[in-house]
């Protein structure tokens, strides 16, 4: 096998998230959606809002409508469910409830699969193009891409400890 570049390599770091959530045990909708010591975020927010993260800053990168559209009737969280969770306050947070675990790892696979389907076969050159001139240094194509995977990998890390603390035999 040859060496890979960095498109290559965001594909492949992109299947990290998912393979993560995919690990986790099983959960039931109590589970999925109680606050661990009080904290406004519940697993299923945790999920819900990788996903969310991963399509709307996909869909800004590729000027197409993302995926959300197949998933907003089966999630049914109306209003809320539009938005990121970015500033969430306790109440939106503790609106995003799901029942359905499977839902949430279908969501989060499918949103990543349109970010690898993004970064597969992208020429290096477009990595470096800018994206957002509003932060400083600029953000470049290949480093919001990384961040937005970034994200994804740490919610559901916390999703993965959060789900351990729930599902840990004394």
């Amino acid at each position: 096998m040859g060496s890979m570049n960095a498109a290559e390599l965001l594909v492949e770091f992109a299947s990290r998230p998912l393979d993560a959530a995919r690990a986790l045990p099983r959960l039931s909708p109590e589970q999925l959606n109680s606050h661990p010591a009080g904290h406004p975020n519940s697993i299923a927010w945790l999920l819900w809002h990788s996903g969310r993260e991963v399509d709307v800053q996909v869909a800004e990168l590729t000027g197409g409508a993302g995926v959300w559209e197949q998933y907003r009737e089966r999630f049914g969280l109306g209003e809320v469910g539009e938005s990121l969770g970015y500033g969430h306050t306790r109440e939106q947070a503790a609106a995003v409830r799901v029942e359905d675990h499977q839902l949430l790892i279908d969501h989060l696979g499918a949103a990543l699969t349109s970010l690898q389907d993004c970064a597969r076969g992208l020429p290096e050159e477009e990595l470096d193009e800018v994206v957002d001139d509003s932060w400083d240094p600029p953000v470049t194509r290949g480093v919001r891409m990384a961040s937005i995977i970034d994200d994804a990998i740490a919610h559901v890390g916390q999703a993965a400890y959060a789900a351990g603390a729930l599902t840990r035999i004394s």
